[in-house]
């Protein structure tokens, strides 16, 4: 296997489980709530996050990995001899990428270990199956080249909805109107979204929540994923497991995937999805024959 340290940040909401069998560093962004910054999955987890917002009504904030924590988790591979890979969040989301590009641009003058940086496209877990399709071909015995041409070339081919289930998160991040939060929360609107090209884009709406899974899974065919056999589903919830469930039921009699995962929606997206936020990520039918 090739020296190749591979590297992400907690907006990418990688699972522990991942983290461990692969050897994958995670940097955390930070959390401010009512002033008080907390360092995602080191000061704060996903339940407490929650539980704050739904019990207490906070509003939080987040604010992106600095350029001294890159540089300094670089530096530590390339001394130790590892090209280092770290695959970001949507540059048009977050600047991360680019804090990501400044510590490789300063490090590949001092050490001769290559730093590759790739833009995802994406958010939230959607970046970790692109993370752990790299860590296979690291495995694989792949170059840090050969991974990175790879990854660039499926990226488009990772999928990602969710629904939102309070309004108030996505006014209070402009990504809507308080007028429109305020009409759609006394409607029962919940807002349905995809990730593309690095936004969250509202494709649709639900009254209410009985017929969000069936509506997400519907939204799903229409995007290129018409069956999940021989392939794994991730199911992304925050607080609220019987609308995973529900979500996971509808998924196995309509997609019929091979494995069913589970991941918690961290902070990051949390942030503007708020309590309740469910969704699923998986790769789109042409990924089959790329991966």
């Amino acid at each position: 296997m090739n020296k190749i340290k591979i590297v992400c940040d907690s907006l990418s909401d990688m699972t522990q489980d991942y983290l461990d069998l692969y050897n994958i560093d995670m940097l955390p962004l930070s959390v401010i709530i009512d002033g008080v910054e907390y360092k995602d999955r080191v000061d704060i987890d996903g339940e407490k996050f929650y539980q704050l917002l739904r019990n207490e009504g906070v509003i939080p904030k987040t604010s992106q990995v600095t350029f001294g924590a890159f540089y300094e988790n670089f530096k530590k591979h390339c001394e130790a001899g590892y090209d280092v890979l770290y695959i970001s969040a949507a540059a048009s989301a977050t600047g991360t990428y680019q804090s990501a590009l400044l510590a490789k641009a300063e490090l590949e003058e001092i050490y001769d270990s290559k730093i590759r940086v790739v833009d995802s496209n994406t958010l939230c877990f959607t970046i970790s199956i692109l993370i752990i399709r790299a860590c296979q071909l690291r495995e694989e015995g792949k170059s840090i080249d050969e991974i990175v041409d790879h990854i660039e070339s499926v990226k488009d081919m990772a999928y990602g909805c969710f629904l939102c289930d309070d309004l108030l998160y996505l006014s209070k991040g402009g990504r809507i109107s308080g007028t429109k939060a305020t009409i759609g929360t006394v409607l029962g609107i919940k807002p349905l979204c995809i990730l593309k090209d690095g936004i969250v884009d509202n494709v649709g709406v639900a009254r209410g929540k009985k017929n969000v899974a069936i509506k997400l899974v519907d939204i799903a065919k229409e995007n290129g994923i018409s069956s999940l056999e021989g392939r794994t589903v991730y199911i992304g919830y925050s607080d609220d497991l019987k609308e995973r469930d529900r979500l996971e039921e509808v998924i196995k009699r309509e997609l019929n995937p091979s494995e069913i995962r589970y991941f918690m929606i961290g902070c990051g997206i949390g942030t503007h999805g708020g309590p309740g936020t469910t969704g699923f990520i998986c790769w789109k039918d042409g990924a089959k024959d790329l991966l």
